[in-house]
């Protein structure tokens, strides 16, 4: 059925990309919700851009933006839970660039105004982010546990991570000159995270964007990310989010059950007011997608755009 024109919105491929091997299937079923634009995210591969790239040529759907690494690469160093453009190993960084000026070429040939990036983060020998997620859920962030284990992330975050960020805006750096040499005209938005170990957080973000001043480089906020991030205790993400409305080049549409992330706003939730902290960055955002869990059902999507439209004073 197709549904009610959404208009300059875009939808990210994450929502559906699993239950499809076909490109132009995944595509038809996003476009049946109403959304004439989309974001390719990075489980995208070569083969389903086969039948996916006729479609942007038909004019049958636009795209929004594409999601780095893309299309897909399954080496884990260049996924997305990586240091990736904050690699020491030379090799390795210069790859990471690589693919992120690739990701941009494909942004721009599709038409798209900007890639998703997640610069890096703190490396940790083992996966710090679960073990606190754990005790968030089993005793809570007041807790004895989980303030000692925060306190080891801090500290080891605070050792390391503007080492990481120096790195990254080196990388993010040449891949704005070589982007520029190559005549590319798209934007790098900066995701905030959904890890604590992982760069940047507001500030972090701040000082890349400042660093690179004139360069293409903005943050792309997940609203859904920042609230999991605000919960853990790294950064206030509406006090600070103010200072960073200038930079903004994407948002991340979506909203957290406690650290559970990519429902529908209003509608998971059932709360008609909290997500509304973040309407002045989704209103201010050149590019606005939606970044669903497939567990969204058609009717909550269109019922969660509704209620989106309304708050932000968008008549149908």
């Amino acid at each position: 059925m197709q549904h009610i024109n959404k208009g300059i919105y875009s939808f990210s491929t994450c929502w559906n990309i699993r239950k499809h091997d076909v490109g132009e299937d995944m595509i038809r079923e996003i476009s049946d919700l109403g959304f004439r634009r989309v974001e390719l995210n990075y489980n995208v591969t070569k083969e389903m851009l086969t039948t996916i790239e006729p479609m942007i040529e038909r004019g049958e759907i636009g795209i929004s933006s594409v999601h780095n690494t893309f299309p897909h690469d399954p080496d884990p160093d260049y996924g997305t839970d990586s240091i990736l453009l904050g690699f020491e190993d030379e090799v390795k960084r210069k790859r990471a660039i690589e693919l992120l000026v690739e990701s941009a070429e494909y942004a721009q040939r599709y038409g798209g105004e900007a890639v998703v990036v997640h610069p890096g983060e703190v490396p940790f020998p083992e996966d710090i982010s679960k073990d606190l997620g754990k005790i968030y859920n089993e005793e809570g962030p007041d807790s004895p546990k989980y303030r000692s284990k925060w306190a080891e992330l801090m500290e080891r975050r605070e050792a390391l991570s503007s080492g990481y960020v120096e790195k990254i805006i080196a990388s993010l750096d040449e891949v704005c000159n070589w982007a520029a040499a190559k005549g590319l005209d798209v934007r790098f938005g900066i995701e905030t995270r959904s890890r604590p170990q992982q760069i940047p957080t507001l500030a972090e973000a701040k000082t890349i964007i400042t660093a690179l001043k004139g360069a293409p480089v903005g943050i792309w906020y997940d609203t859904g990310h920042a609230i999991m991030m605000d919960r853990m205790g790294l950064y206030d993400s509406v006090g600070e989010m103010q200072g960073l409305m200038d930079d903004i080049v994407g948002v991340h549409i979506h909203e957290t059950l406690g650290l559970s992330d990519h429902w529908c706003p209003y509608v998971h939730s059932k709360d008609m007011n909290f997500y509304d902290a973040y309407l002045p960055m989704i209103r201010r955002a050149q590019v606005k997608v939606y970044e669903l869990k497939s567990a969204c059902k058609a009717e909550e999507i269109h019922e969660s755009h509704d209620l989106l439209m309304k708050k932000l004073g968008v008549t149908e």
